[in-house]
């Protein structure tokens, strides 16, 4: 099978991406910045500049109005999609750290959208299995540890209502999920990846925006 038609994204490309989608905001920016001033070693796991206009468009399109974030670290995939919410919305976001969602915190008051965001600092997991079993999220954004993304799927799926969607990112992992290898990073993705094309409930697209991303929408 060949590929089709691809363009290849280099510097100059990306910077015209970025000028023709919505822009960020003076509070979207300035998370960004700051998340590289204070942690440039992991700053990678910030969400890419253009998946804040996605997900936001994602929330209005969807017609969302409880989402849930399954890792926050700085805050700036929180941010974009509480501000897609209505005033009514609600987004649970889960993350283990105080430290790098206390700079979320500030973006979230200074852009008016803390009132939306509920901030439960503990595991993931214990986070999804205390919510109510039933469906009622209609978004799901999922950007945390790979080793335990089929676990949180086997959580989100049964509590998401009919024509919700799971946002899942770094679905191709760097490249590493075409590696054979049982112990390579990308094993735990690639097995993921496997997971949610052989599930029936779930209609899934993997898309190669950024490290990749995969829509999946409750039947």
């Amino acid at each position: 099978m060949t590929k089709g038609n691809s363009t290849k994204i280099t510097d100059e490309l990306y910077q015209y991406v970025l000028a023709h989608n919505p822009p960020l905001d003076a509070v979207q920016r300035g998370l960004v910045a700051t998340t590289h001033e204070k942690f440039p070693q992991s700053a990678g796991m910030q969400s890419a500049e253009e998946q804040g206009p996605l997900l936001a468009f994602l929330v209005r399109l969807t017609g969302a109005r409880h989402v849930v974030e399954v890792g926050t670290f700085t805050g700036f995939s929180a941010l974009s999609m509480a501000q897609a919410l209505p005033a009514d919305g609600r987004l649970i976001a889960c993350d283990v750290s105080e430290e790098w969602t206390a700079y979320g915190r500030e973006a979230w008051e200074a852009a008016g959208v803390a009132d939306r965001i509920e901030l439960r600092i503990a595991p993931a997991l214990d986070t999804l299995r205390a919510m109510p079993e039933q469906e009622h999220i209609d978004l799901a954004y999922v950007d945390a540890d790979k080793q335990s993304q089929i676990l949180y799927w086997e959580e989100l799926v049964p509590r998401l209502r009919p024509g919700g969607l799971i946002v899942t990112d770094n679905t191709l992992f760097h490249g590493t999920v075409l590696d054979e290898s049982p112990d390579s990073r990308g094993a735990s993705v690639h097995a993921f990846n496997e997971h949610v094309a052989a599930d029936s409930r779930m209609e899934s697209v993997l898309l190669a925006i950024s490290d990749g991303l995969t829509l999946s929408r409750k039947r």
